[in-house]
């Protein structure tokens, strides 16, 4: 298996993306890539032999934009506090808890592209955070707030992240913005906001998804 160099990392990122702004979130640039399709193939052919997930990290996906939004919305959320932003992909939250004055804000993804990305990211919108490459399912992460975005796509995965923080809920404030997936929570929730939050037809099925940012209870 061949490793990219960070230098490596950076080059395709700036290959492969533009710098632009999520609809919702116009305060904010990221390295986004433009369509799905050349960037997955880029992915196919010259990252496959290095073993790196398919590149998530390059999309502002509902939930992530419907959590970055409302944490700019009501500062107070986070502001003096810690943040943890789980599954984090381009940072968008992370960065969006920087700005809003969080004491300090730790973006987490496992995909070591995405942890580039993010640090990219970061300097783009000089705002200062963590990034955090371990897997903590099943641990307890230093930080008084935890963030997902997203995340209930596919149902193994779902329920286990979402058993996890469930846990976590008991001692921390735990934020979980979803737009609609079939794995979603149905109960256990406090509705805290809702974005109709722009798509594209290349991610979604429709052109406007309402994404809905929930307090998740023990």
């Amino acid at each position: 298996m061949v490793t990219l160099s960070e230098d490596q990392r950076k080059k395709f990122i700036i290959e492969h993306t533009v710098i632009a702004s999520p609809s919702l979130v116009p305060e904010i640039k990221l390295h986004l890539a433009t369509e799905v399709t050349p960037l997955w193939q880029a992915k196919a052919t010259l990252l496959e032999a290095s073993n790196i997930d398919p590149p998530y990290w390059a999309f502002a996906w509902p939930g992530g934009q419907a959590l970055a939004r409302y944490i700019l919305d009501y500062p107070e959320t986070v502001r003096k506090k810690s943040v943890f932003d789980f599954g984090a992909g381009s940072g968008l939250s992370a960065i969006a808890a920087a700005l809003a004055g969080a004491a300090v804000s730790t973006g987490n993804d496992l995909d070591v592209l995405a942890g580039t990305a993010m640090a990219m990211n970061a300097v783009l919108n000089n705002a200062a955070i963590i990034i955090d490459q371990q897997n903590h399912l099943n641990q307890t992460p230093e930080a008084d707030i935890i963030v997902a975005g997203d995340m209930c796509y596919e149902r193994g995965i779902a329920e286990m992240i979402l058993h996890w923080l469930r846990r976590l809920a008991r001692t921390h404030d735990v934020l979980l913005a979803d737009p609609g997936r079939k794995y979603a929570p149905i109960d256990g929730l406090k509705e805290l906001s809702q974005y109709d939050v722009p798509t594209s037809l290349d991610l979604e099925d429709r052109l406007l998804r309402p994404t809905t940012v929930w307090q998740l209870l023990a």
